[in-house]
């Protein structure tokens, strides 16, 4: 059973990608996308992970850097608003 699975988050003002829509070997991942490079990705979890993390379940995020620097993340529960000028 899947605990998580990426969804559309359909940004306003946004554009609509889809990363690894082509490569096989990777699960394709839906996302809105900034003109300067802020990608936005939507999730769902299942009951059972929303159970868990409610009882004090830990959540865990695992970034793949390939020994480059850190990418700065944000992990939200609120759906980002962006203004035009940030869509441009």
């Amino acid at each position: 059973m899947k605990t998580l699975t990426s969804v559309d988050p359909k940004i306003e003002l946004l554009e609509s990608v889809v990363y690894a829509k082509d490569q096989p070997e990777y699960i394709p991942l839906p996302a809105s996308r900034t003109s300067d490079g802020e990608v936005v990705t939507c999730w769902k979890l299942s009951w059972r992970a929303r159970l868990a993390i409610l009882f004090g379940a830990d959540f865990y995020v695992t970034l793949l850097t390939f020994n480059k620097p850190l990418t700065p993340i944000r992990v939200s529960v609120e759906k980002p608003v962006y203004s035009v000028a940030e869509s441009l």
